[in-house]
């Protein structure tokens, strides 16, 4: 198994979309910042097939120090969230 980077990914906008490298970065980076900025505020981000980005509230809750065993608090955050869509857990089989 391979690990792809952003450059990498960008490479293979390019080759399939006829795009130069630096505009398929652009458009990737674009792609990312956007999905973010619709997370960050409160948007649900649907790509039909693909999957669905969301971010989703996470309570407080207890917790434990593993080396000291000591009970703390861990606070409530907001954490982002993928589903994945029919069509990509189809070509991932």
């Amino acid at each position: 198994m391979a690990i792809v980077n952003k450059d990498e990914l960008a490479r293979g906008v390019a080759a399939r979309s006829g795009l130069e490298v630096d505009q398929a970065k652009s458009a990737v980076d674009a792609t990312l910042e956007e999905i973010s900025k619709q997370m960050a505020a409160g948007n649900e981000v649907r790509l039909t097939g693909f999957g669905k980005f969301s971010a989703v509230q996470r309570p407080a809750r207890e917790g434990r120090n593993p080396s000291t065993g000591e009970t703390i608090q861990i606070a409530a955050k907001r954490v982002p969230k993928f589903s994945a869509g029919a069509e990509l857990k189809k070509a991932v089989q």
